[in-house]
């Protein structure tokens, strides 16, 4: 039986700038408006990516799409499942347990605040305290990569990365390569042998 391997994005952190182009082109591919520029978004850019700056290395962390999916095995409402080869975190289910967040292995889920045009939504009941007393609290679900299902020419991340540092990584392509790879160096190997 043959199973199919999720693809994700990989970052090349010899190539990565810190530029953040990938983070504001995430957030961009995943409005529900048309927006022309970031400086049009109704909504904060809250990209489903993260750019990591350390002394050593700049790249962004993104999710794997694990098969094992250790975010979705945890999630107690079922908010995350698999959609053909890619998982998916359902907004509308999420309950902000943060579950999900402590099984990710890569770190690449967060919890974010809703918005709808433009408004920060907030619970009914529950309350955040602050130096100004009680106030609304927001609205938070998991967000995390979703290697943009909804956008014909794929991941907005690898497509306007200035420095080709992103790329789509298809796990049963590259198998396919590495197996023909490893056949052509042996019969390299066998012709040598022969000789």
């Amino acid at each position: 039986m043959s199973t199919k391997i999720n693809s994700f994005v990989v970052a090349d952190p010899a190539k990565c700038i810190g530029c953040k182009v990938c983070e504001v082109a995430c957030a961009v591919a995943h409005t529900n408006y048309g927006v022309v520029t970031a400086g049009t978004m109704e909504d904060p850019v809250i990209p489903r990516l993260y750019l990591v700056k350390t002394a050593e290395v700049t790249m962004p962390v993104q999710c794997r799409h694990c098969e094992d999916a250790p975010c979705a095995n945890s999630c107690p409402v079922g908010a995350i499942s698999q959609e053909g080869n890619v998982i998916i975190v359902s907004e509308a289910d999420c309950v902000g347990c943060k579950t999900c967040m402590l099984a990710c292995p890569f770190g690449a889920i967060d919890l974010v605040p809703k918005y709808v045009k433009g408004e920060e939504v907030t619970q009914r009941i529950l309350k955040s305290e602050t130096e100004d007393g009680l106030v609304e609290k927001a609205v938070a679900y998991a967000s995390k990569c979703d290697l943009c299902v909804t956008r014909p020419d794929g991941p907005a991340c690898v497509d306007n990365c200035p420095e080709k540092a992103l790329e789509v990584v298809k796990p049963a392509a590259l198998k396919k390569e590495r197996n023909r790879d490893a056949a052509l160096s042996l019969l390299e190997s066998v012709k040598k042998f022969i000789g």
